[in-house]
């Protein structure tokens, strides 16, 4: 291997990793496509996932200068789109290959979005994309939120989803189970593209998913579909009661 190849990923698409082997596979596979997600993403959306960022920032409704945390922030799309509505980000990601490829201009940190070197309800609101599935545990993630999160802020959480039209699902699966998978291999990598579309069996069901985030003290949350229900939103306030 050069020095300017991507470490080998260690991550089996066919055998979802668990637990601290996750995380280890998660950070490799990251490291590993950083220099040309964007461009992927770009492709294999056809732009939409433009689109559902600037959605998902007005849906925020935060007032001018308050601060978001951006997690699991990548190369800093939403970093980018937070500063142009005023917002002041701040990106946080475990893969340091992500980070080094953006140029979002956000502070930016390498850290565990389970465990946020961030003080308790210190940030007036928190933005995420794409990220759930990667996760090792959601109730412990959106409990992080509610600790990091002002009582009153707004988080905003972006994945994606499937079709509840029994047409589109089907549509929408063969072109993310086997679509999807050519174009990140012709572009990028395609071991990591083929344990993408299978990640989505990480998520929980709609109402199992919705129940967690409103039970981490966020009780008007809500869950909403874009395109059709290929991707999801996550929205809700932090309850005024003191964080648990």
């Amino acid at each position: 291997m050069t020095a300017t190849e991507p470490p080998p990923l260690s991550i089996d698409p066919e055998h979802l990793p668990e637990g601290d082997d996750k995380v280890q596979a998660v950070r490799s596979m990251f490291d590993a496509i950083a220099p040309r997600y964007d461009l992927v993403n770009r492709v294999m959306t056809f732009r939409m996932d433009v689109g559902w960022r600037k959605r998902t920032v007005r849906r925020l409704q935060l007032g001018p200068g308050s601060v978001v945390l951006d997690l699991a922030c990548g190369t800093g799309d939403f970093c980018r789109e937070l500063a142009a509505y005023d917002l002041v980000p701040i990106g946080a990601d475990l893969s340091f290959g992500m980070l080094a490829a953006g140029h979002s201009g956000a502070p930016l940190v390498q850290a565990d979005i389970l465990r946020l070197p961030v003080p308790d309800a210190s940030v007036d609101g928190v933005t995420c994309g794409f990220a759930l599935r990667n996760l090792v545990e959601l109730e412990g993630f959106f409990a992080e939120l509610a600790r990091v999160v002002r009582p009153g802020g707004r988080v905003a959480i972006l994945e994606v989803a499937e079709p509840p039209n029994p047409v589109m699902r089907w549509g929408h699966g063969v072109y993310f189970g086997k679509v999807v998978p050519r174009i990140g291999g012709l572009l990028s990598d395609p071991t990591a593209y083929r344990y993408l579309p299978k990640s989505v069996a990480y998520l929980p069901e709609p109402a199992e998913l919705l129940g967690l985030f409103q039970q981490a003290g966020f009780t008007d949350g809500t869950r909403s579909l874009f395109s059709g229900g290929i991707s999801q939103l996550l929205l809700g306030t932090r309850d005024r009661a003191e964080w648990r």
